[in-house]
């Protein structure tokens, strides 16, 4: 077996798994060397293995991610960072960079050298991914043409920020049409990512951008700290906001055309902080927020009790969660379910967060004396079939709410409550009678959203027994009948284990016997245990459900129900 050391790379690592002989393998090596191409093109040419053989051996192997390049658009390519050399010279393809993770895909993996130079010269962290090595060809050869009329990034200095993905002609220079460049890029790429925020941040020694992907922040791009007034000024002028006002914070909105037609809007907040004007821009995309209900992620039994409260031709459900839970995104999807030509919708927010044509909705503006009060004194003059209120917030509100459920009208709401019962008692407690509330409120919706695991990479995970019944589930489940799935990491879901996220929900029905209980004066504690008793899931319940059937990890679930 002296001659195995003669092998290199994949080469010999086929030989030591006994996937190939010796001899085969010296002679495939020795080929491939004669014709100048690489291991793994000349095994392929030999039809001894078959690519997706390979990569499947290479992917377990090595211990990296395999990956389809099948589900890869081109446009979302890091164009900046493809090149001659990566795509013909070492059949390395770039596919993703979020931060300062570079994702590229290979045939073989065995390319360490080559790997540690390229995170030399970018000053990233490289991930590898394995590809079939035909479709990695095919690809190549679809980018040789494009590859060659882009300026090489890896061949010289990276500067001082990184690119995020999809910088293919953006120059980090401090004239204001890059900067105008720059901008346009950062709000294309958040809407690519899947972000539904972007944080511009200015500190005393940087200045960093970050998307908030799947309720988490991450890094994205660190522009030179000297465009930070000139960054801060361009968003301001197209927010249609006062650039020399720099002491209090402002409030806007923006409008993106996209290629493809559709059009983003952005709500944009500046702050002024100790180093400069942070801005932060909420994404309102109505194409990706109008779910339908069917997709929030709720239980059958739930989604019937939701159908029912909705279809009623009056009554109150609210909609409770912390800030960012997907209060507004469920109550949208239930006004898109609603919005018909026979029926008059209005609405009050703050502020208007979709657009929904056919929808009467209006921004509250208080320093013009516009509230939810106000505006919903002025709704039922206007002949209305369904009313939905952003936010109770005081008593008055709450008040008009429910005389309106109880006159003919069906009214949805939020407020800021951990759980369903919950939401009872703070009405009472902010002074709503409890003969009100019996009569008026239909259904109660509390909610969560919890990270979705990958599909692409997910896999089961030990979790020991204990900790399993710790988070709530019987004895019985634990049959062996099902595993958990947690988080692995994948070019797909750019390393982090997750890929979208998935509501959780506890949905509690006012019924008749709940009604009574409030009327008694019942407690928090009370009315949790009959709704229980009722056949209510709770939150944790609602999210174990989940767990079982591989949505999300149990870590995950037990983070975002942990009140």
């Amino acid at each position: 077996m002296e001659d195995v050391f003669e092998l290199v790379g994949l080469a010999q690592t086929l030989v030591q798994h006994q996937r190939l002989s010796l001899q085969v393998a010296m002679q495939i090596q020795r080929q491939a060397a004669a014709v100048g191409i690489s291991f793994v093109e000349q095994l392929l040419e030999s039809g001894t293995m078959t690519a997706l053989e390979v990569a499947r051996f290479a992917s377990q192997a090595f211990g990296y991610p395999l990956f389809d390049l099948q589900e890869v658009d081109m446009v979302q390519l890091p164009q900046a960072m493809v090149n001659e050399t990566l795509l013909s010279d070492n059949r390395l393809l770039p596919l993703s960079l979020r931060g300062n993770r570079l994702c590229v895909a290979t045939s073989d993996p065995t390319q360490s050298a080559v790997f540690h130079t390229l995170a030399f010269k970018t000053g990233l962290s490289v991930d590898v991914v394995v590809v079939e090595d035909d479709k990695l060809a095919r690809l190549i050869e679809r980018l040789h043409g494009h590859a060659r009329s882009i300026a090489p990034t890896l061949d010289g200095d990276v500067g001082e920020a990184r690119e995020p993905a999809g910088f293919a002609s953006v120059s980090l220079e401090t004239d204001d049409v890059s900067v105008v460049k720059l901008v346009h890029q950062l709000l294309l790429d958040g809407i690519n990512s899947g972000a539904s925020d972007i944080h511009f941040e200015p500190y005393e020694k940087i200045y960093r951008v970050r998307y908030r992907i799947d309720g988490q922040l991450k890094e994205v791009v660190q522009p030179p700290l000297g465009l930070k007034e000139r960054i801060a000024s361009r968003l301001k002028v197209v927010s249609r906001l006062d650039i020399a006002e720099k002491r209090v914070p402002q409030d806007g909105r923006l409008k993106l055309a996209l290629p493809e037609g559709r059009a983003v809007d952005f709500r944009v907040s500046t702050l002024p902080t100790l180093f400069g004007e942070k801005i932060v821009l909420r994404i309102l995309d109505s194409s990706a927020s109008l779910l339908a209900v069917d997709r929030l992620g709720l239980e059958p039994s739930q989604l019937t009790a939701v159908h029912q409260a909705i279809a009623k031709p009056n009554g109150m459900v609210l909609v409770t969660g912390p800030t960012g839970s997907g209060k507004t995104v469920s109550l949208y999807a239930f006004l898109h379910l609603l919005n018909q030509a026979e029926v008059n919708i209005a609405t009050v927010e703050d502020p208007v967060e979709i657009n929904l044509p056919g929808i009467n909705q209006v921004a509250v503006n208080e320093k013009a004396g516009l509230t939810f009060a106000s505006a919903l004194r002025a709704f039922l003059r206007q002949d209305p079939d369904i009313l939905m209120v952003g936010e109770i917030r005081d008593i008055e509100t709450a008040d008009i709410a429910i005389k309106a459920a109880q006159t003919g009208h069906r009214v949805f709401s939020t407020l800021h409550t951990n759980n369903a019962p919950a939401t009872l008692t703070r009405l009472l407690n902010m002074g709503m009678a409890a003969f009100n509330l019996a009569s008026s409120v239909s259904l109660i919706i509390a909610q969560r959203l919890a990270r979705r695991l990958c599909e692409h990479c997910k896999q089961p995970e030990t979790i020991p027994r204990e900790a399993l019944l710790s988070a709530g589930f019987a004895e019985e489940e634990l049959d062996g009948s099902w595993l958990p799935f947690g988080p692995r990491g994948c070019a797909q879901c750019r390393g982090s284990g997750y890929r979208g996220r998935i509501g959780v929900f506890e949905v509690l029905p006012v019924s008749e016997a709940i009604a009574r209980l409030i009327m008694q004066g019942g407690s928090e504690l009370d009315l949790a245990a009959l709704a229980r008793a009722e056949g209510m899931l709770d939150l944790r319940r609602a999210g174990l459900l989940k767990v079982k059937r591989g949505s999300t990890s149990l870590a995950e679930l037990v983070a975002v129900t942990s009140d």
